[in-house]
């Protein structure tokens, strides 16, 4: 039983954009902060939990965009992803730092963040602030970026090829 309970608990994060701006805008009214971060999320690591961690503590209510199969592809080449969109917006919304995630199919997030208009825009810190692909974005409709979670000392890619090497030794 908890386990179905965990799972239906899971599939009720995982909203559309359009729930989720309608959200965003009660939480609003309320006085709350919502954070939008975002990734592809192929394989889960340790980097990815300091990095939901370090965006849930922007705000009340953190949102997590993950990239579609086809923009994981486009942005990361043949072989990925390595894990279908779902399974991966499903393990983000196991996690009790996730509030609600939201599959997107773009390149990048900037129609998500034009869409919802989060309070901060949470980016992990292979980036500045200067850098943030979406800043232009994000500095038009007044959101807040911030840099957050631990140094980039962790990518799927490595743990893939440290998977695959291990697997031929």
């Amino acid at each position: 039983m908890a386990q179905a309970d965990t799972m239906r608990a899971a599939n009720a994060k995982l909203i559309s954009p359009a729930d989720a701006s309608r959200i965003i805008g009660e939480l609003r009214a309320q006085g709350k902060h919502t954070v939008l971060a975002n990734g592809c999320f192929d394989l889960l690591h340790v980097g990815h939990v300091r990095y939901l961690a370090g965006a849930r503590a922007e705000g009340d209510v953190l949102m997590v965009g993950v990239n579609s199969d086809s923009g994981v592809k486009g942005l990361k080449g043949p072989g990925r992803p390595v894990l279908h969109e779902r399974a991966r917006a499903l393990l983000l919304a196991a996690l009790r730092v996730v509030d609600y995630v939201i599959i997107f199919p773009e390149a990048n997030v900037e129609a998500l963040l034009a869409e919802l208009r989060p309070d901060v825009h949470a980016k992990g810190t292979d980036y500045t602030v200067e850098t943030v692909p979406e800043k232009a974005t994000a500095d038009r409709l007044g959101i807040r970026v911030a840099i957050v979670g631990d140094p980039k000392e962790h990518s799927t890619r490595e743990l893939l090829q440290t998977a695959r090497k291990a697997a031929h030794d």
